[in-house]
């Protein structure tokens, strides 16, 4: 739960349109919920400002179905990361309001539309084709947090050109996540482009000597461009999340 849902019932018991029982129950869930296989985190939204997100590797079906349902209790929504095609088709036959985006492989259950409380757009940029899975969780995850999102595929510096005729888009964002594997100079080009920051995700996409993203990370990590800051390898949602806190200062 997050402060605005907090101070919205707390505003409905002072109105008297629910019971303080009612409320009392509503608020026993915090700070945490206990089910079989996990300690589900529902302050997280009030303490941070955004809920607890589901890792979706190493958890079972069953886990992953526990989870959501338990969530379900609370009111809360259930995003849920990394969750390949064959495992998503199982959780969805037990729970199937969801929504599943099999290119970010992201399972959303909760509103079809999220509100905007982001004060702008991020843009989400890859290098190549073969980024677009991370680039999509990145997307996904942002617009889940309540963020626009513009998507900009296929620009990386092999051709440049491609880039500077997207300068507007670039230069119009608020948050930009650049998404790189190979050598991973793309961060570095767009951040000499902007007045914005500028959050680099390197991929493990590349040929022996770029070392599973390794060679992207390090590539990043010493950039030029002093409004480059970088997450892990892969890592979309940790991007997302990072421009959505951003995107609300």
């Amino acid at each position: 739960m997050n402060r605005d849902r907090i101070l919205e019932l707390l505003r409905s018991v002072e109105r008297g349109d629910v019971d303080a029982n009612d409320a009392f129950e509503k608020l026993a869930h915090y700070p945490f919920l206990d089910t079989p296989h996990a300690r589900l985190d529902t302050h997280r939204g009030l303490r941070q400002g955004q809920a607890e997100v589901i890792f979706g590797p190493g958890k079972t079906v069953a886990q992953i179905v526990e989870i959501v349902a338990a969530l379900a209790t609370t009111g809360e929504p259930a995003l849920v990361t990394r969750v390949e095609p064959d495992i998503a088709d199982q959780v969805l036959a037990e729970l199937p309001a969801g929504d599943y985006d099999a290119v970010a492989r992201v399972l959303w259950y909760g509103p079809a539309e999220v509100s905007i409380t982001g004060k702008g757009t991020i843009a989400v940029v890859t290098a190549g084709t073969a980024d677009l899975p991370v680039a999509a969780e990145a997307a996904a995850v942002a617009r889940r947090l309540g963020n626009k999102v513009e998507l900009l595929q296929d620009v990386g510096v092999a051709g440049v050109h491609r880039l500077l005729a997207s300068v507007e888009l670039l230069r119009a964002a608020r948050v930009l996540i650049v998404v790189a594997g190979m050598e991973g100079a793309l961060p570095s080009v767009v951040g000499g482009l902007v007045d914005k920051p500028v959050i680099a995700v390197p991929t493990s996409v590349g040929y022996g000597a770029s070392l599973g993203g390794l060679a992207a990370l390090l590539g990043m990590l010493t950039s030029c461009a002093s409004n480059v800051t970088v997450v892990n390898i892969d890592n979309g949602f940790g991007a997302a999340n990072v421009a959505s806190l951003i995107n609300r200062l």
